[in-house]
């Protein structure tokens, strides 16, 4: 234990995803040891996104206006929504370049362990879209873990008497993989997901 700012600054920076004591302990030093500027000019960056960042309210992706670059962009498909977990899906999907459509982004995943049900995340905004828009295709795109699935179970058969085509993303093998080191689930879907190699 350290004395006073030093260790409120190890016990804030534990609080962030993923940082654990000892790289607590290890930022917390790097930020006293670092040039006083290049902290100002952090802080100053922490400050401004939280005071300009918003939350698209078509969406739900990060944005500093109103709406976000996405949704106003009249080249994108109106009719696909792809549904994500968090504003970062929305980035590793944009990076394949194959996506085209809208984005929905219900800020989380049904985890009751965690007391995050359907009503803590962004549906009932996903079903007033889908009165309002003319949407033909919802792609659930949610993490293959246990959350993800949960969520992508819910919607799937919430949005089955709607009307539209549900669709969710193909999991299995990465390229690159070995057979040997696949667990079971992930093998398993690979062979749901398999499509034929005959023209």
């Amino acid at each position: 234990m350290y004395e006073g700012a030093v260790q409120e600054l190890i016990d804030e920076l534990g609080r962030l995803p993923g940082v654990g004591p000892k790289s607590a302990q290890r930022i917390a030093f790097h930020i006293l040891e670092a040039d006083p500027e290049d902290m100002k000019r952090l802080a100053t960056s922490i400050t401004t996104v939280k005071e300009r960042v918003q939350f698209c309210e078509i969406c739900g992706n990060v944005t500093e206006e109103a709406t976000c670059s996405i949704c106003r962009d009249t080249r994108r498909d109106p009719s696909v929504i792809c549904v994500v977990e968090e504003s970062k899906d929305v980035i590793a999907v944009e990076r394949t370049r194959s996506f085209k459509g809208r984005y929905h982004v219900l800020g989380g995943s049904i985890n009751p362990i965690a007391g995050i049900g359907p009503e803590q995340l962004r549906i009932r905004e996903l079903m007033t879209r889908l009165s309002d828009e003319q949407i033909q295709e919802i792609i659930i795109a949610t993490d293959p873990n246990l959350e993800g699935e949960a969520t992508a179970t819910y919607l799937g058969r919430l949005l089955q008497s709607i009307g539209v085509t549900v669709s969710r993303l193909a999991s299995g093998l990465p390229v690159g993989g070995d057979l040997e080191y696949a667990d079971e689930v992930t093998l398993g879907r690979a062979f749901e997901g398999r499509r034929s190699v005959s023209s």
